[in-house]
Parts: C-alpha cells; sequence; structure tokens
C-alpha cells in the first residue's frame, strides 16, 4: 500500500469518528431537548378564553365547564350546569313561575327568567343582570349571586381570568422576598408564565416537599416559586367551622293536643334532657300553608321554663298525618314560601332554638318535593342560628309511611335526622310483638348508616316510652291491643306472671292468661332503653330523642343523665 494511500485511510477514518461524535451529540442534544421540552410547553391560559379560577382550580382547562362563560353589560354569567356542579347541587327549575331556585347555607334566591331582579331570603333585590337563554342554555348572572354563595368575583381583564374565591375557606398569602419568576413547573429551566416584584403578595396554593411552592399571582396565574424565596406568610381568611348547637342531643317530645294548652314545668327539671320539643304548630286542614299556633301564654311561660334551665327549644310542627295538606304545600314554590316564612316568623316571635319537623303521611310520589321543602326551609333557620330536625320512619315499609322519604337528601340539608324507632308493630299488626324490639332497631340504624347513606352525625334514635298489651284468643288471633306507658307497665301486669328476659328484643318479655285468652307484653323500662342508649354509642349517633314526656318510669331520666352527660 502507498503512502497516499495509507493517508487517505487515516482521514476517512478521522472522518467516520468525527462523524459519530456529531451523530452523538446531536442524539444527547435531542434527549436532552425532549426532556427539557415539556418545561416549555404552552401556558394552559393562553388560549384565548375566559378561563375560570375557583378557589385555585382551574376548571376552564380541564374541561369541567359544562359551558364557557361569557361577560355581558359587566355581568359574569354561568350556565345553569356549572352553578349546579360547583355551588349549588340542588338548583332547581320551577316550571309552573319560570325561574330558578338556589340554596347556599343561610340564603333561599329565586330568579324569574327575564326579569332584572332577585329575592333572597323573602326580600326583592335589583340586579344588573337577568337570566339568559342560549341555545336551550340557561345562564345565570353569577356575579350579582356572589352574596347568595359567600364568594368574591374578580375579572382579570389582562388575562381574561374570572377568580372566584370562597369565602369560608382559608387563604393563607406571602411576600416575594426578591423579584421572581413563576414557573410552569417545578424546575428552574421551566417556562416563565409570570413575574412579580420584590414584596407582591401571592396567594399560597400548596407547599410541595420538594423545595417549590404552588402560588397564585396578582393576575390569576398558577404556577411555582421556590420557597426559600418567600417571606412574610399569613393567614389572610380563616375556615369558616360550622358550629354545633349541641355536641350530643338528648331530646324529648312534649307532647299536647290542639285543644289543650302547653304543660307548666314550673319548678321541675327533667334531668339528662337537653332538648325540648313541644307541639307547638301544626298546618291547618287544607289552609294552603297556614299554621296553627298552640304557643299561647302557657307555651310562652313553657319557652321560659326551658330557657331558665337551659333547655333548647325545638319546636314540633306537624302535618297531623294530613297527607292531602302537606301535599299542596311542598307542589307549589309559594305555598312552600309563604309556610317557611311564617314558620321563621313564629321562630323568631317565640325566639325558638329550632323546629322539629313531623310531617308523616306522605305521598310517594310527593317525596323529592317534600325533599325540596326541606331543602328550602333549613338555609332561612340556619341564617338565624337555628337548628332543623326532621322526623322520618324506618326505611323499609308502606308508600306513604316509609317509602316518601329520600333520607340521604333529608339528612344533607338539615342539622339531624330523627329515626322514630318504633311501631315496629303497631295497632293495626296482625300479629303480636315488639313495637322498638333491639333487633328491629339495630337492623335499621345500620340501613340507614348504609343503604340510606345517612352520616352517623346526623342520625338521632328516638325512643319509645311505651308498649303493646296484646291479647291473643285461643286460636293466636288478635282480638285487641291496647297502648301502655312505661311508668303504667308495672301496675298493668303486677301479680300476673314472670317477666323473663328476651335477648333478641332485648326487653322484658310478660304471657299470661286470661279467662280462655293470652295477654302478651314485650315490655319498655329501664332495662330496654339502655340497650338502645348504648347502640347509639356503640354507632357514635348524634343522640336520642324520647316520645314523649309524662310515660316515663320516674327513674328514667336519672338513667339518661348518668349515661349520656355523667359519664362522659
Amino acid at each position: 500500500m502507498g503512502k497516499e494511500e495509507k493517508n487517505g485511510l487515516k482521514i476517512n477514518k478521522k472522518k467516520f469518528i468525527r462523524n459519530i461524535i456529531i451523530v452523538l451529540i446531536a442524539l444527547a442534544l435531542a434527549a436532552a431537548a425532549f426532556a427539557i421540552a415539556p418545561n416549555f410547553e404552552k401556558d394552559e391560559l393562553d388560549d384565548g378564553k375566559i378561563h375560570l379560577i375557583i378557589n385555585n382550580k382551574n376548571l376552564t382547562s380541564s374541561d369541567r365547564l359544562s359551558n364557557d362563560i361569557f361577560i355581558e353589560n359587566g355581568v359574569i354569567y354561568l350556565s345553569k350546569d356549572d352553578v349546579s356542579r360547583f355551588f349549588d347541587t340542588d338548583l332547581y327549575y320551577d316550571a309552573k313561575y319560570n325561574q330558578y331556585i338556589t340554596t347556599s347555607d343561610t340564603k333561599v334566591a329565586t330568579l324569574a327568567i327575564g326579569e332584572y331582579k332577585m329575592e333572597v331570603n323573602g326580600i326583592n333585590t335589583p340586579i344588573a343582570g337577568t337570566i339568559i337563554i342560549k341555545d336551550d342554555v340557561a345562564y345565570l348572572p353569577f356575579s350579582e349571586m356572589k352574596d347568595i354563595y359567600n364568594v368574591e368575583i374578580q375579572y382579570i381583564e389582562a388575562t381574561n381570568i374570572v377568580l372566584i374565591d370562597s369565602l369560608n375557606r382559608e387563604q393563607i398569602k406571602a411576600e416575594a422576598s426578591k423579584n421572581l419568576s413563576v414557573k410552569l413547573k417545578t424546575k428552574i429551566l421551566s417556562r416563565t408564565i409570570d413575574k412579580v416584584k420584590q414584596g407582591e403578595q401571592l396567594v399560597i396554593v400548596s407547599k410541595l416537599q420538594n423545595g417549590w411552592t404552588r402560588v397564585r399571582t396578582a393576575s390569576g396565574k398558577i404556577g411555582y416559586v421556590k420557597t426559600d424565596k418567600l417571606q412574610n406568610e399569613k393567614i389572610v381568611r380563616q375556615n369558616m367551622e360550622k358550629e354545633k348547637q349541641l355536641e350530643k342531643v338528648s331530646m324529648v317530645w312534649d307532647y299536647y293536643s290542639t285543644y289543650k294548652e302547653a304543660p307548666n314545668r314550673t319548678g321541675t327539671t327533667i334531668p339528662g334532657i337537653n332538648v325540648v320539643s313541644p307541639s307547638f304548630f301544626e298546618l291547618k286542614k287544607l289552609g294552603k300553608g297556614e299554621i296553627l299556633d298552640k304557643v299561647g301564654e302557657s307555651g310562652k311561660k313553657y319557652i321560659e321554663w326551658a330557657k331558665a334551665n337551659n333547655y333548647k327549644v325545638w319546636a314540633k310542627f306537624s302535618n297531623e298525618s294530613m297527607i292531602e295538606t302537606i301535599s299542596e304545600i311542598i307542589n307549589d314554590y309559594k305555598l312552600r314560601q309563604r309556610t317557611i316564612e311564617s314558620i321563621v316568623d313564629l321562630a323568631v316571635r317565640y325566639g325558638l332554638d329550632g323546629i322539629n319537623l313531623d310531617m308523616e303521611n306522605i305521598y310517594k310520589e310527593d317525596k323529592d318535593m317534600f325533599t325540596r321543602f326541606v331543602i328550602e326551609l333549613s338555609p332561612r333557620l340556619k341564617d338565624l342560628g337555628m337548628c332543623l330536625s326532621v322526623d322520618v320512619t324506618a326505611p323499609d315499609g308502606g308508600d306513604n309511611w316509609s317509602l316518601c322519604y329520600d333520607r340521604d337528601a333529608l339528612a344533607d340539608n338539615s342539622d339531624y335526622l330523627v329515626f322514630m324507632a318504633y311501631d315496629q308493630h303497631n295497632a293495626s299488626s296482625t300479629k303480636a310483638g315488639s313495637v322498638a324490639g333491639y333487633n328491629w332497631v339495630k337492623a335499621n340504624v345500620n340501613k340507614f348508616l348504609g343503604q340510606e347513606g345517612v352520616a352517623a352525625e346526623k342520625l338521632i334514635l328516638a325512643i319509645p316510652l311505651y308498649t303493646r298489651l296484646w291479647t291473643e284468643n285461643s286460636s293466636g288471633e288478635i282480638v285487641n291491643t291496647s297502648t301502655v306507658n312505661m311508668g303504667n307497665v308495672e301496675r298493668q301486669i303486677k301479680g300476673k306472671g314472670e317477666k323473663v328476659w328476651d335477648e333478641t328484643t332485648r326487653q322484658n318479655y310478660i304471657e299470661y292468661k286470661q279467662g280462655n285468652n293470652t295477654c302478651k307484653m314485650w315490655i319498655e323500662d329501664l332495662q330496654s332503653v339502655k340497650e338502645k342508649i348504648l347502640l347509639t354509642q356503640e354507632k357514635n349517633l348524634a343522640g336520642i330523642s324520647f316520645w314523649a314526656k309524662g310515660m316515663e318510669d320516674a327513674n328514667l331520666w336519672d338513667m339518661v343523665n348518668e349515661m349520656m352527660f355523667e359519664n362522659k
């Protein structure tokens, strides 16, 4: 091989090595670019749309909005689907009056389509916008509704962002300790989406463990800065926690009829009780929401007695099982409103602490409208610091007695759901049995907490202070049944037989002959009541209630006091 050939091979070899190096460098640069590129992706807010950020979440970019928001004449509009999704899951269109009804914790508002006014808690207020229908979608003038939902709304024109912050949520701010670049990602090489000057306030969204903090700038941009570049952090708004009137409820209904006066309790106390529910109010039959006020002078004295003894007064409001009467009210917004306004007026007039809603015997078809009534009543009472408890029956039963309640929704929209755990066997039963056997009560409590979706802290167990004496003939047929108050049981059965403890019902049982007939009784006494109270403690329920004052054994209240309060 000649010298020139050797030199040519050397040159080609050098070129080959050089080319390989160039390719490797190019691949390395490409890999680096590929790794860095995601940090320089386009800012999701730079797409020309109006973006909606609620409590530091960009809902527009995540396609969570059902419809684009828009601004008209300075009013920010959200579609009814989006208002429902983010602010009021119970937003309701009332076809009869062509209006939307919306509720929050303490507000009920109605907006009629085409009208520039809004009714809030019974008071008409002029507004700058009205409901707009576009492509068959209703849009609500949301910026006019900020006080209903207790939110702060800001439109930042420079960045085309609408900011909505809930005023009942904590907000933390900090200052930039120097001029900062806000990054799209938690990388120094990431794209800068905003710049802030030293001393500028930033909303803290979240702190990460990798030394970065997610922040929101004054322009509405959300990105990342190094945590050590923030200073003077402070809480500018606290979480608003809902306060309960009571940690545990121990209530007794104090019943009296339309034709009698409120009981005179002066000079007495009821140990173990912190709530009394006198039967102050009931609906007038087919009275289109008119309420019969049974308080009178005796009721005023009753309230004075209760307050003097530190009892909360949750007045019972009943439909007296008048199915047509409650139906006519709950199916018409104006009648619901009239009834609610009357309840509020009465509650304020008498200085009540709450209302116990006792609506029994409701058409199954009216289930949702009864829930609607509670949805619209609850905020009005909460606005006054009052409590709403709703009485319901066991989950399984007849259409108009049991299947007429949406227990989950009722619990969500009231302070408490009261399970009237009695009449397992009622006066019309064809078979003798317990009024409230432990096995039946426990099974239904489990249904409330399970299939019905009711939270334990919302559920009050109502315990009967009565039982039934059953009389059967020789064929086992029921020939008579009578109600026996707990306080009268011993007198009723004295000398007629021996009581035997029934572990299934956790009640004392007695059976004795009366001529050719057989008498049977599953007894409610201190022992059976104790078992039910222990059940509420085992399940961590909100508390207990008793039907009704005057039926009890003389020693009951001391036992209740010991179990509910003294041993805590």
